[in-house]
């Protein structure tokens, strides 16, 4: 089905898939790819490039209007074509979200302070939600937040501990979610902070990111009632504007990372020979690879029902909620496939797909575990029947 913005969207995806391939791919060895990703040196010059080559931001228009979700998701299957296309482009999380949110809910002078150097790609952000579940604090459950805000005078004054907080280390803009007398609420967060320390950054699965993971200690934040994002005890609903379409995003930025994987496999299966002849003539290697292409091609449907969904005005809750589980179980599966067919080399760094891998791994734990997804989306279909009358 076709979409208004659906030549323009091409036009950009065809310019965002040629970066990628021939600029993004071939940083992908580079030495500043770090342990908690790529260091803040790699990350300006791809970005330098992105904009040399006109793709920085490329879902968001110089006027800055948006593209339909429908367009933003051929636009950020491009960009997922690398780990390294979403942090060259600026497509990727927590940015991404984080700017549809500004977009949606920032003042204008909200907008220009902290917006504006995130949509050129001059500045990274983070967004401080979730907290130690040692502490018993906030995780998929956001009503667990731990975190306080105090009103003082004009100012309201924060405390708590975040974690999991991706690319907080480097980053200059923050949204720190925090609960009030008022209810949640959201404020806008000037980085770094003396205020904000950092405890450690999370070892973990995947590493394309800038930033990492981090820990942190939220001690006596002092933030102006200017730079609070909207309105008190309104965070909750807040959260939700970004919720479903960065749910979505990810699933795009993924799709693409699957799709890499599955060429990379495909080139292997076609050319690698075993028992006489090539892996892809062997049954179970050409029907894992054939297996693949057809989840890809639901993931793909999967997604853009959702973008139609969002596209239509509608909160899009439960269709992203969906969309959210079968793309991210459906690449999971086409990824392991992936290093399956390529048995020795794909459990090795010198292909990309072990990297793939490991990056599509994580995407079953963001914006929400699997199980969930499937226990809200149960509590609905309860709800439902026993409306029915049932």
């Amino acid at each position: 089905m076709s979409y208004p913005d659906q030549a323009l969207a091409i036009e950009i995806g065809e310019r965002v898939e040629k970066f990628v391939r021939e600029v993004v791919a071939t940083y992908e060895r580079d030495p500043r790819l770090e342990e908690h990703g790529p260091s803040p040196e790699l990350v300006k010059e791809l970005r330098d490039k992105a904009r040399e080559a006109g793709v920085m931001t490329p879902h968001i228009l110089p006027d800055h209007s948006h593209l339909s979700q429908r367009g933003t998701a051929h636009v950020l299957k491009k960009t997922g074509l690398s780990p390294l296309g979403p942090v060259a482009c600026n497509t990727g999380a927590p940015d991404e979200g984080n700017m549809f949110l500004l977009g949606k809910v920032a003042t204008e002078a909200q907008r220009a302070r902290f917006l504006e150097p995130l949509v050129s790609g001059e500045a990274r952000s983070a967004f401080f939600m979730t907290e130690p579940a040692a502490e018993d604090g906030a995780g998929s459950d956001p009503s667990m937040m731990k975190t306080t805000a105090v009103k003082d005078g004009d100012h309201w004054v924060i405390n708590g501990r975040k974690t999991f907080i991706t690319g907080a280390d480097g980053a200059s803009v923050g949204i720190v979610m925090a609960k009030a007398e008022e209810g949640a609420c959201m404020f806008l967060v000037d980085l770094p902070s003396p205020a904000i320390r950092i405890e450690r950054l999370l070892d973990t699965i995947d590493s394309s990111m800038p930033g990492g993971h981090a820990q942190l200690m939220i001690e006596n934040l002092r933030v102006p009632q200017a730079d609070m994002l909207g309105n008190p005890g309104e965070g909750f609903r807040y959260a939700q504007i970004r919720l479903a379409p960065a749910r979505l995003s990810h699933c795009m930025r993924w799709h693409g990372v699957a799709t890499r994987a599955q060429e990379t496999a495909t080139e292997y299966a076609c050319t690698r020979k075993a028992f006489g002849k090539l892996l892809i003539d062997h049954e179970g290697v050409g029907f894992m690879l054939a297996e693949n292409q057809i989840e890809l091609k639901q993931a793909e449907l999967m997604i853009d029902w959702c973008a139609d969904a969002l596209d239509a005005g509608e909160n899009g809750n439960v269709e992203s909620s969906m969309a959210k589980v079968a793309v991210s179980e459906a690449l999971f599966r086409v990824a392991d496939r992936c290093v399956q067919v390529m048995g020795g080399l794909g459990v090795s760094r010198d292909t990309i797909v072990e990297q793939l891998f490991r990056e599509v791994r994580a995407f079953r734990i963001y914006d929400g575990p699997t199980e969930v997804h499937k226990w809200s989306l149960a509590k609905k279909i309860k709800s439902a029947y026993l409306k029915a009358g049932h």
